[in-house]
C-alpha cells in the first residue's frame, strides 16, 4: 500500500488508515461489506486479488454504500498493480464514480461499460475501458473471479 499513498488526496496521507472488511473475516458478502463500511463521508479504499494474483482496486473519497445513483468525486480513482502500480485518474468526462446497490457495486462508467464492478456475492466481477477514467482493463480477463477483498477506511 505506501505506493499508493502518493496519489492519496494531501489531507489523507497522514491519516491512519484500517481494515473495515475483508473476506477472509467477514465471508464473501456485498452486504456486509456495506454494513461494515465505515463512517459516512469517510474515504474508502477498496482493494481485491483475483484468483489469478492480480492486484487492483478503486479509491473513493466517501464511504462505500448502497445509493440509487452514481455518488463520489473527481477525486475517486481506479488502480492495478501489474507487476507496477498504474492509477486512473477522473477524466471530467462524466461522474459516473460508484454506485452500489444489492445486486452490484460498479465504480467507473459511461457507454455501459463498467471501470470495475463486482456481483452481490462477492465472487465475480469485471472490468471495462470506460470514459469516467479512461483505464485499462485491472485485470488480465475482462472478467474475474475474486480471491481475497479488502476495505480499509480512515480511523
Amino acid at each position: 500500500l505506501p505506493q499508493l499513498g502518493l496519489h492519496l488526496p494531501p489531507r489523507l496521507t497522514q491519516q491512519p488508515w484500517h481494515l473495515l472488511y475483508c473476506t477472509a473475516r467477514d465471508g464473501f458478502s456485498l452486504r456486509t461489506l456495506y454494513r461494515r463500511g465505515g463512517q459516512a463521508r469517510s474515504p474508502a479504499l477498496l482493494l481485491i486479488r483475483d484468483t489469478e494474483a492480480q492486484a487492483f482496486g478503486a479509491f473513493s473519497a466517501s464511504t462505500i454504500h448502497c445509493s440509487n445513483g452514481f455518488y463520489g468525486t473527481g477525486e475517486t480513482f481506479l488502480f492495478s498493480f501489474s507487476p507496477e502500480l498504474k492509477v486512473f485518474r477522473w477524466t471530467g468526462r462524466n461522474n459516473f464514480f460508484v454506485k452500489g446497490d444489492v445486486n452490484l457495486l460498479m465504480v467507473g462508467g459511461g457507454s455501459g461499460r463498467f471501470g470495475l464492478w463486482l456481483d452481490e456475492d462477492l465472487h465475480h466481477g469485471g472490468s471495462h475501458p470506460c470514459e469516467t477514467f479512461d483505464n485499462e482493463t485491472l485485470s488480465p480477463r475482462e472478467e474475474f473471479c475474486v480471491q481475497d477483498l479488502e476495505v480499509w477506511g480512515l480511523a
